[in-house]
């Protein structure tokens, strides 16, 4: 896609700071990271979220995410590493070129996990699991 700031960086006309590279993926470290090391590993070819994404592609996408966690994890000294992907502007999405945060974490750096959470009213989680289930 001739506007998207991935497909440039792919192209090689858009700098980056690449960790990983192979046939079907490529890694760079995000310019505005969460914690310092956070990578973006993004399909070479261009695919607008996780529900346009071909199978095969997610996968590979997936290894090369654990490859990558193991590394940061390891050079960088996390105490963690979250593996995070969001899709459609709701989910804060803001680049509409599927990928995927490796991001380290430190016990100290004082991010929690989830907002917001709440509890299931008194059989909804039945019905939510059903209208999931049928749909798959």
């Amino acid at each position: 896609m001739d506007d998207c700031i991935f497909c440039k960086i792919v192209k090689g006309e858009i700098p980056s700071e690449k960790v990983y590279e192979d046939e079907h993926t490529l890694a760079f470290l995000d310019i505005k990271p969460v914690n310092i090391g956070h990578t973006l590993i993004i399909p070479k070819e261009h695919f607008k979220n996780i529900y346009e994404t071909p199978e095969e592609i997610a996968c590979k996408l997936i290894r090369a995410a654990k490859k990558i966690s193991m590394a940061v994890k390891k050079e960088l000294k996390a105490d963690g590493i979250n593996v995070t992907m969001n899709n459609d502007s709701a989910a804060g999405q803001v680049i509409f070129h599927t990928h995927v945060h490796v991001i380290p974490r430190l016990s100290s750096d004082g991010f929690g996990p989830w907002h917001g959470r709440r509890d299931y009213a008194d059989g909804e989680a039945k019905e939510v699991a059903k209208k999931i289930s049928q749909a798959l």
